[in-house]
């Protein structure tokens, strides 16, 4: 798991407990944390291009890094709400 979130955990360093947490409760966020860090590996690879094509694939995957840290941002932001109890207008008989 680890290996999964490393590359989040990186990029959201005052949200590391809150990635672990996410991570051990959801397998999908592991998988979007997973795809983060390969959509990220593939940016560097073809940062450095000169071929035409590669130069588009490089800026297809910038954008897929943005969007995934953004899915990422609001899941974390989801994750840190904590829910309020609505008090019951009636109060409890005694």
């Amino acid at each position: 798991m680890a290996d999964d979130v490393s590359f989040a955990k990186s990029c959201f360093p005052l949200q590391e407990h809150v990635i672990e947490h996410l991570a051990r409760r959801s397998d999908s966020f592991r998988e979007l944390c997973r795809d983060f860090a390969t959509a990220n590996q593939f940016r560097q690879t073809l940062r450095d291009c000169s071929d035409p094509s590669e130069a588009a694939q490089h800026a297809e995957f910038v954008q897929l890094v943005e969007d995934l840290r953004a899915e990422i941002a609001n899941a974390i932001a989801n994750a840190s709400v904590v829910p309020f109890r609505r008090q019951s207008s009636n109060p409890p008989r005694t």
